[in-house]
């Protein structure tokens, strides 16, 4: 493997860039430590989830560079970066991963707002007299 390899990784407004070199298996987010950037076990599992289907914990370390969106998004574009990553590494991962639906890019994101409304769909309360 050459020095490093990197990809992107993206969910609702989140924005993850994912650096992978060889190493120790360091994760490392924002300059942080990931389980000091996402105190939250469901997030930390998240962000694992890749490295643990392909028994890879140990093997790297992953530098991640995310803005954008609240902390769930930016876990999740974390996760789809790091299993793109693995598979430019590998691309026999793929299978494994595509079956974890790790390779498929969840486009759902908050509907626009609509001029005459409160919100997206809701109208403004309405009175009869």
């Amino acid at each position: 493997m050459e020095k490093q390899k990197n990809a992107v990784g993206r969910r609702k407004e989140a924005v993850a860039r994912v650096y992978l070199s060889k190493g120790t298996g360091n994760i490392t987010v924002n300059e942080k430590e990931y389980k000091a950037y996402f105190p939250i076990m469901y997030l930390q599992n998240q962000v694992e989830l890749p490295l643990k289907t392909v028994e890879l914990q140990t093997s790297f370390d992953i530098i991640v560079n995310v803005q954008g969106g609240g902390p769930k998004g930016q876990a999740e574009a974390i996760k789809m970066g790091i299993a793109r990553v693995l598979c430019e590494v590998n691309p026999e991962y793929r299978p494994a991963l595509k079956k974890e639906g790790l390779m498929t890019r969840d486009s759902r994101s908050v509907e626009r707002k609509k001029f005459g409304k409160a919100k997206a769909r809701r109208s403004f309360q309405f009175s009869k007299r």
